[in-house]
């Protein structure tokens, strides 16, 4: 549940994403590049090697993290602490590109209040507020410490950060809550595009697309592109049937719809065996054939483990003297009904992507051939049927007495 501020009060997992360092040598963010300040780099505490905050740990471009992580602190010293202040994270500056001269301060968008007793205040003003150390009659509490920090940065399609928003919720501490527990989110926007669209909530709806992305390497989250109809794609039939013509023109693999798509392939004694096979792969992969699928239609891309991964398998026949050129992309999805019989949700559980491959003579100098590549898309639903439980039928344990039948018996 979210309150209207956007910050979670019910539990998140624990994820954490810590950055090969190194200074970008471009002058644009890259993915993974750590988000460069007026005086170091923007810091996103996390629980690194134990569930204590890390304050070293930087930001990374387009790493979208949600962590939770404990301090141990002294509350006589709270106010001394800058880790449980606001400006410690309000007010760093990045900078618009690595190594530039551009600042981008950060805005404070919202800030919201807990007390002790968990209810919220959202105050009017967004200036900065200091923790304080108060006596409440026998014990001391200390007010307006970071409980929950949220990064909202909007970035250009050149790598360029344009606006860093912050939303900040604070609360008071007492002894009773030491060690302290703080969470902090960080998300990336890009500019002048509109929310991603769900498939499903949680499970899958039928005509909606496939959520899908890639892992560029092992570690970080899933990355998708912000259209959601481009993330999991096949090849698009046309009036013309020429591959080579439909170049970049895709249809997107939705849900529940079993799909069958293809085009011609005219090749000549021009084209080379090797230079075909890797054309051929491209037109049926397309640029960024995801590596990963969401098994929920409301899947988060930080919960990798989470998501399923697309088994790739290749088949070709060994002939002599061939070019083995693939002919068919075969993709088969796997899913079952998840939850109660009264609502049960569609889940992902198996993607395979069967990459078909067919040998075919050397063609020789002036003659043509014309072959035919498709693609199919099956839906399986693997879901157990569902049995109707019973209780066991009673037993009777009764005995009589032993006289019961006494005197006739």
């Amino acid at each position: 549940m979210k309150t209207s501020d956007g910050f979670s009060l019910n539990a998140e997992s624990d994820v954490s994403f810590t950055t090969e360092s190194g200074t970008p040598s471009t002058a644009k963010y890259e993915y993974g590049v750590h988000l460069q300040t007026s005086d170091s780099f923007l810091r996103f505490p996390s629980p690194v090697t134990s569930s204590l905050c890390t304050d070293n740990n930087p930001a990374a471009f387009l790493v979208n993290q949600a962590v939770k992580c404990t301090r141990r602190i002294n509350l006589e010293q709270c106010e001394e602490i800058e880790a449980l202040g606001m400006a410690y994270y309000s007010s760093p500056k990045i900078l618009r590109v690595p190594n530039s001269r551009t600042e981008v301060p950060i805005t404070v968008q919202s800030i919201v209040i807990q007390s002790l007793n968990k209810t919220l205040t959202r105050l009017a003003d967004t200036g900065v507020v200091k923790q304080a150390l108060v006596e409440a009659g026998a014990v001391n509490i200390c007010t307006n410490v970071v409980l929950e920090v949220k990064y909202s940065l909007t970035y250009t399609d050149a790598g360029e950060i344009t606006k860093a928003d912050l939303s900040l919720l604070l609360g008071t501490v007492s002894n009773a809550v030491v060690p302290l527990q703080q969470k902090f989110e960080i998300h990336f926007i890009q500019q002048n595009t509109k929310p991603v669209p769900l498939s499903g909530n949680p499970g899958y709806v039928a005509g909606l697309p496939l959520a899908a992305g890639f892992q560029p390497h092992k570690g970080s989250g899933i990355i998708q592109t912000m259209n959601r109809y481009g993330q999991f794609t096949i090849l698009r039939s046309t009036a013309e049937q020429d591959c080579f013509a439909i170049e970049g023109i895709r249809t997107p693999v939705l849900f529940g719809y079993n799909m069958q798509s293809g085009c011609k392939l005219r090749l000549t004694g021009a084209t080379t065996c090797p230079l075909v096979v890797e054309k051929v792969k491209n037109r049926l992969k397309g640029q960024s054939f995801p590596d990963y699928v969401a098994p929920f239609g409301n899947s988060r891309a930080q919960d990798v483990l989470d998501w399923v991964p697309v088994h790739f398998v290749s088949q070709a026949p060994h002939v002599k003297d061939s070019c083995q050129l693939p002919v068919a992309l075969v993709i088969e999805v796997k899913w079952t009904k998840y939850g109660s019989l009264l609502n049960p949700q569609a889940k992902i559980v198996n993607v395979t992507a069967n990459l078909i491959s067919s040998s075919f003579p050397e063609t020789n100098s002036g003659s043509e051939r014309t072959i035919l590549l498709s693609t199919v898309v099956t839906f399986v639903d693997v879901s157990a049927p569902a049995e109707a439980g019973f209780r066991a039928r009673p037993t009777i344990n009764a005995k009589l007495p032993f006289n019961f039948f006494f005197p006739f018996v």
